[in-house]
């Protein structure tokens, strides 16, 4: 009996083997297909993944027999706690931060307001029209996690189809709402499950609004915490002198600290590590070796793009699902039915703020160049539409147990979600591109006007711009003609939030902190060869 047990589970980790051989070989012909397809106008390496995810599912389950599609079960842990980390963190570690922190209070507003009028416009049609369809037993709880499962957009394929320096404006917004986005949605999706809803009170709404507020306001401190710790210890250590090693391994591992500390503590982790991100590339990332900054910059673009080709390639094996497909199949009009009802809903519930909360934007704005344009409010409505692994990964939390079901209701609505995501990812990711082009055939004057972020991670070994945005090892070296607008600001101050930041930045947080100018010296420290930059 122990040499069956034996050999079988000897069995079983040999087939676990073949998967992930398999897996690892599809991630590596993603990669390849996706450099050949560069320069395609319509494709990118999402839908390059989704596409031979959905293929490999169709070639498994004719190889089993109609059993299986997949050769990884999905799981939320591996999302969430492993997957979705690097992607966050490094969309945080590499953004314009000047650029996105003008446009703080409209990527809020899009993020937070637009995502709960999107979500109430979905859950109020979910109600309407799935009750009608007698899809199945569903409760009002389960019409608002419906709500919150399609009000989350798809921040990482988003981020593929616009370029940070050719429409700056355009992609401040559309990623910086989609973090926001994806935070509120968790965060909403979690509150529903935790309440108690089937008597709503003013009580219930009080407390539902204040816990909302709480872990917005607590997951941002928590990463800006986190960060600020991170970069005093490497300032304060300089573990550069030693080994480069030491100092990029504890910049990874404090950035997925600030992860599982929010997770630890029942905050929402993609706002924590956001802003960890933004934190320290700040201040951390220039207190480190010149080796150790390119180690951390790549090291970081990697993990976040393996983790995205991952995601996908995976969303689109688990599309074929055989076992939740068979308890719908003999109603498959239905299904399509709800599906189109879904994306009828998405594309209402975003429209419904895309362009009302961009009036109100505009209204607070005096140039002319940082108003939203009715073409570039079209585009982040039209950017917003995708729908991807955060909304598969809620639906599965709230209609399956363990990745499986046999509800029809819950059925009905796991394979509803599949089949938007894949159509929306493909559909509208493929029409993003042209679309951006037909409607901004010019961006790159956009980015002489509104790119003025002269040091991020990301541009630090590119080519100088237009603008004279460079980077800032070369800039320390070198004299770099500064962009107008910052010239103006440093000549000309102005009773701005950014001008009294920059005044308390270099005041008080800098000489504790660290960050661009502001490393004290070390032997062997990148500031070795200039001489001692501050005492």
């Amino acid at each position: 009996m122990a040499i069956g047990i034996l050999s079988s589970l000897l069995a079983s980790d040999h087939s676990s083997i073949v998967s992930m051989n398999l897996f690892v070989a599809l991630l590596c012909g993603c990669i390849v297909i996706g450099h050949l397809l560069e320069e395609s106008r319509w494709m990118n390496e999402s839908i390059t993944a989704l596409v031979i995810g959905v293929c490999t599912g169709v070639v498994i389950l004719l190889t089993t027999g109609g059993k299986s599609s997949h050769l990884l079960v999905f799981s939320e842990d591996l999302f969430f706690i492993y997957l979705l980390p690097p992607i966050i963190f490094n969309a945080g570690f590499q953004v314009k931060k000047k650029q996105f922190f003008r446009n703080f209070m409209t990527i809020m507003l899009f993020g937070a307001v637009g995502t709960l009028i999107s979500f109430g416009i979905i859950s109020a049609g979910a109600i309407q029209f799935f009750k009608e369809l007698h899809i199945g037993d569903l409760q009002i709880g389960d019409y608002l996690a419906i709500g919150a499962i399609f009000s989350a957009t798809d921040s990482v394929c988003t981020l593929q189809v616009l370029n940070q320096d050719e429409t700056p404006l355009l992609y401040s917004l559309v990623f910086g709402e989609g973090v926001v986005n994806d935070a509120t949605s968790v965060v909403l999706f979690n509150a529903i499950q935790s309440f108690d809803l089937t008597h709503i009170n003013s009580t219930i709404a009080l407390k539902f609004v204040g816990n909302f507020f709480y872990l917005f306001i607590s997951s941002t401190l928590l990463g800006v915490v986190t960060g600020l710790l991170s970069a005093f210890i490497i300032k304060k250590l300089y573990f550069g002198r030693h080994s480069t090693d030491r100092e990029v391994a504890l910049m990874i591992l404090m950035a997925y600290l600030s992860y599982m500390l929010a997770e630890l503590f029942y905050l929402s982790g993609i706002l924590t590590v956001f802003f960890c991100g933004i934190v320290m590339s700040h201040y951390t990332w220039h207190n480190v070796t010149e080796s150790s900054r390119v180690t951390t910059k790549h090291a970081f673009a990697t993990l976040s793009f393996v983790a995205e080709i991952f995601i996908f390639l995976y969303v689109g094996m688990d599309a074929l699902d055989i076992e939740k497909w068979r308890v719908i199949s003999d109603s498959p009009g239905k299904s399509v039915g709800v599906s189109s009802i879904l994306l009828g809903l998405i594309l209402v519930g975003r429209a419904a703020f895309v362009f009302p909360l961009s009036f109100i934007s505009n209204l607070t704005k005096k140039a002319p160049h940082e108003k939203i344009e009715f073409k570039q409010q079209v585009t982040i409505w039209w950017a917003g539409l995708m729908r991807g692994a955060v909304s598969m990964a809620l639906a599965y939390n709230q209609f399956t147990s363990l990745g499986h079901t046999q509800v029809r209701g819950n059925a009905m609505m796991i394979t509803s979600t599949i089949t938007v995501v894949l159509f929306s990812t493909v559909v509208f990711g493929l029409m993003t591109k042209p679309l951006v082009r037909i409607l901004l055939p010019s961006p790159k004057h956009l980015s002489r006007m509104l790119s003025s972020e002269p040091t991020t991670p990301k541009s630090f070994f590119l080519p100088l711009l237009d603008n004279g945005q460079g980077s800032e090892a070369e800039q320390g070296n070198r004299s770099v003609v500064r962009p107008s607008s910052l010239r103006m600001l440093l000549t000309t101050p102005s009773h701005t939030v950014h001008y009294y930041w920059r005044k308390f930045d270099d005041a008080f947080m800098r000489p504790v902190f660290g960050g661009r100018g502001f490393v004290p010296f070390v032997p062997g420290s990148p500031t070795e060869q200039n001489g001692p930059q501050w005492q």
